[in-house]
């Protein structure tokens, strides 16, 4: 800390940087506020915090800013200024599809315009343009000339017809009696064709499928991946790839299988925690011997047009995985001349790496095609959406991601959150952000290419803190989250990607918009056909009495869920048993009686509601359900009396699990990330026995008979 904090430029008064009380001077915050960095923020709407001096001058160094003296800060101002006061054009211009562009603003008159569309053709005129992100050149009369990308996107994603309930998991904790020790794609494909044909669900939402760090031990968590573009094989079925079945070495593979036999029992029989290295090492070992299986002529084509397909992007990812191999998983750490991804030290290494890097190509392939299979089986089986893929945030610093496209990250800095009412310290989430200035350089492309790979198997993509297509919170490395600020992105332009990717695949957008969002961001996002999430417990009249909404109150345009996998299961908060979990492990910043009557009166007021409704229905005795199973039935009828297009049930809700699969706030006190889905007594429960619970099913048509009664 001390030696990070000996390179900050010194306080030099009310005319530098900073004043004698580390405010930010006059030049400094205007020079701040021109590129995009927030010299202050609200926690709440009573009250505004002033961004640090320090936390502006290395936001804009990230962005090459130099601030470092008071001369420094009035040359970079006068800079800017002129830079946006003589710009013909933006680097990203954005034109929503039915709406005349006519002439961008600012352009003087008698300009000239040029466009050059996607597909090559080229347009004099202004007129209706085609979906893309095309090029556009603008000629003043005096000569000068610019270029932009010129960004046309449908003006909203279509709403998506009907609603619909589906099931959200984390793939990983759903194991099937053919499963490696965790779950995989394959059981992907087996739930999603049940539930589609036999339970008339509509989607299955899962966990971020991106490529992990290598490494042992992996850092098991789905959101801090080495890259967003291509997925994990370690989720890969192996028995479904064609090539497994004629390995030559026998021996092997049966030793292979067993040993996969043994990771898959110690789980679900001797209650061990899923053991993703172990997974991986027996997958790896298998693949090794796949690929020395020569692939059929059709086989071959597919490999050779995906390859094509995917370019530079693949090459690199491959690249970074073969390096890792030989130097570790953190490229800062690599020698010198490998940092960077296209030195010349690199592409010699590429050559001599040259058949491991087509191995992890290879991989990425397979996984792909396993992907799509997934969502072609779930549409097959008659769900109008399918699969719903989850984006993470952002990627590892020392990653595949961070290497391949280091000149669109902010160098020394990390994503998080400003210190709120839950966490007084904020938080940082150890994720570099993307730079908004070479974003829009470049027409968004990492971000567009990104896009364009998740939703060729997606029905649905959730984006996790979508609030971050509007502004992220930059945390300097070395530096507490508190002497962090908000960084603002262009949200048009960020929203007409998306919205233009979205369309092309014809997929539903759903943005997990929970916690603290700026006013206005939740009516753009539904102004452009993206979905929010709401969840049941969160949703409080907090503009009146703070009691429960009351269903007819809830927003339409939303994914609503009892649950997700941050929040203990259903059947864990209405017994409380949350809070004494929260208690055992040290996090309780509040004595426990405290804690257990606020979380009582809480679930009291919901489940009077539940009560009031005639929702709560079939209790004790008999053969109907049990107390328990019958509020969690009932607090899914509850979604369902809300507007909500689509209605999420989270599968151990199903069979009663207790154990939410991460707990904020914790590392190894808590094995996030790790657990199968169980039962009540915590006994961990297969696929198979999931397809066959009368309890997992009673629930389900409890869903099915209200979506059909409600339409």
């Amino acid at each position: 800390m001390t030696a990070q904090r000996s390179a900050e430029p010194p306080a030099e008064g009310p005319e530098g940087p900073e004043d004698a009380e580390g405010r930010p001077s006059d030049d400094l915050s205007r020079l701040a506020e021109l590129y995009g960095v927030a010299t202050s923020y609200q926690p709440s709407a009573d009250r505004t915090v002033t961004a640090s001096a320090t936390a502006l001058t290395l936001a804009l160094a990230a962005l090459g800013i130099d601030t470092s003296t008071p001369g420094a800060v009035r040359a970079a101002l006068a800079a800017r200024e002129r830079e946006l006061r003589e710009r013909l054009l933006p680097p990203t211009v954005v034109c929503w599809s039915g709406a005349e562009p006519g002439t961008p603003a600012g352009l003087p008159s008698g300009t000239r315009l040029h466009i050059t569309t996607e597909q090559g053709e080229i347009r004099t005129e202004t007129g209706l343009l085609p979906p893309g992100v095309h090029r556009l050149t603008a000629t003043t009369p005096d000569g000068r000339t610019a270029t932009s990308h010129l960004v046309v996107a449908p003006p909203r994603l279509p709403t998506p017809g009907g609603r619909s309930y589906g099931l959200l998991v984390q793939l990983y904790s759903l194991l099937s009696r053919r499963s490696w020790g965790m779950g995989d794609l394959g059981d992907l494909a087996e739930l999603a064709g049940w539930a589609g044909r036999a339970l008339g669900a509509g989607f299955v939402q899962v966990n971020p499928l991106h490529a992990a760090v290598p490494g042992a031990p992996t850092d098991p968590s789905p959101y801090r991946p080495s890259s967003r573009r291509f997925p994990d094989p370690v989720h890969l079925r192996l028995e479904d790839i064609p090539e497994f079945a004629y390995v030559e070495d026998r021996e092997r593979v049966r030793g292979l299988l067993e040993r996969a036999g043994r990771l898959r029992e110690a789980v679900l029989e001797k209650g061990e925690l899923i053991d993703r290295d172990a997974v991986w090492e027996a997958k790896r070992e298998a693949l090794e011997l796949v690929r020395e299986v020569p692939l059929g002529p059709g086989r071959r084509a597919a490999y050779v047009d995906f390859l094509a397909r995917e370019g530079q992007a693949l090459e690199d990812h491959a690249t970074w995985c073969a390096l890792a191999e030989v130097h570790g998983s953190d490229w800062q750490r690599w020698p010198e001349g490998l940092r960077d991804p296209r030195s010349p030290d690199t592409a010699r290494a590429r050559g001599e790496l040259m058949d491991r890097v087509d191995f992890h190509c290879r991989l990425a392939w397979l996984t792909d095609t396993q992907l799509t299979a997934a969502q072609r089986v779930a549409r097959e089986a008659g769900m109008p959406v399918g699969i719903v893929h989850d984006l993470a945030v952002g990627v590892h610093p020392g990653g595949a991601d961070a290497w391949a496209q280091q000149e669109y990250f902010a160098a020394r800095m990390s994503v998080g959150a400003p210190p709120d009412a839950f966490n007084a310290r904020g938080q940082d989430w150890g994720l570099p952000p993307w730079r908004p200035d070479r974003l829009a350089e470049s027409g968004y492309e990492p971000y567009r290419l990104l896009l364009r790979a998740l939703f060729r198997s997606a029905g649905a993509l959730r984006i996790d803190h979508v609030m971050g297509l509007f502004r992220l919170w930059w945390v300097p490395q070395g530096h507490a989250p508190t002497e962090g600020t908000y960084v603002r992105y262009d949200a048009e332009a960020m929203l007409a990607i998306l919205v233009l990717e979205a369309s092309r695949a014809g997929a539903v957008v759903i943005g997990e918009d929970l916690g603290t969002v700026e006013p206005g961001v939740r009516e753009t996002l539904r102004s452009r056909g993206v979905l929010g999430t709401s969840v049941l417990w969160f949703e409080r009249d907090w503009d009146g009495d703070g009691r429960p909404l009351p269903p007819e109150s809830w927003r339409a345009d939303c994914l609503a869920t009892a649950t997700t996998h941050d929040l203990p299961p259903t059947a864990a908060r209405l017994t409380g048993e949350h809070v004494e979990l929260r208690d055992e492990l040290g996090l309780l910043t509040r004595p426990l009686e405290q804690e257990r009557a606020e979380a009582a009166a809480d679930t009291g007021e919901w489940l009077e509601l539940l009560s009031r409704l005639g929702l709560l229905r079939g209790t004790g005795g008999g053969r109907g359900p049990s107390e328990e199973e019958a509020e969690i039935q009932a607090v899914h009828r509850f979604l369902l009396r809300t507007p909500a297009r689509m209605v999420g049930v989270w599968l151990p809700d199903g069979v009663g699990d207790r154990r939410p699969q991460n707990l904020p706030g914790t590392w190894d006190q808590y094995p996030n990330w790790r657990l199968p889905i169980a039962d009540a007594q915590g006994r961990p429960v297969t696929l198979e026995e999931l397809a066959a619970s009368p309890r997992v099913r009673a629930l389900v048509e409890v869903l099915r008979g209200e979506i059909v009664r409600r339409g």
